[in-house]
């Protein structure tokens, strides 16, 4: 499985956001800065989140964009999907796919690949964007620098 530009940077905004979940909505240029995404891009992703329930938008000074549901409510796998389509790393393991794989009878591979399909998806959905925000947090807190012994 690939996660193309338009998966990454909506899983990014929907971080941004919930790291500032309760605190009232954020301006798509804030978003934009801190998490190095094009503004434009940016525009049209939060529409497609806002459609799809995940996000709530306010206008004026103090608007933008806040999350509709707390960010331990929504998984990496739903974004994920919303962007992205199918997790199936090929055609003939692909649930919604209506072509049939002539090589189907005879294949070793599909079932090897309906498990790695099916392990991608159990991961995504296991991770909420709580969890995302936890990892994010260690990843930024301030090293120690002393040493107990």
């Amino acid at each position: 499985m690939r996660i193309s530009t338009k998966g990454d940077y909506a899983a990014r905004a929907l971080q941004e956001l919930s790291m500032h979940y309760d605190r009232g909505p954020l301006q798509i240029d804030a978003i934009a800065e801190r998490q190095e995404i094009p503004v434009r891009y940016l525009e049209q992703l939060l529409l497609i989140l806002k459609r799809a329930g995940y996000l709530e938008s306010k206008r004026g000074v103090k608007g933008g964009y806040s999350l509709a549901k707390p960010p331990h409510q929504i998984t990496l796998g739903e974004i994920i999907r919303l962007m992205e389509g199918t997790q199936a790393p090929i055609f003939c393991v692909d649930p919604s796919s209506r072509e049939k794989c002539p090589a189907e009878k005879r294949c070793g591979f599909q079932g090897v690949l309906v498990e790695v399909r099916d392990a991608v998806a159990h991961i995504l959905d296991s991770v909420t964007f709580e969890e995302i925000c936890r990892r994010a947090r260690l990843k930024i807190a301030p090293r120690s620098t002393s040493y107990h012994i």
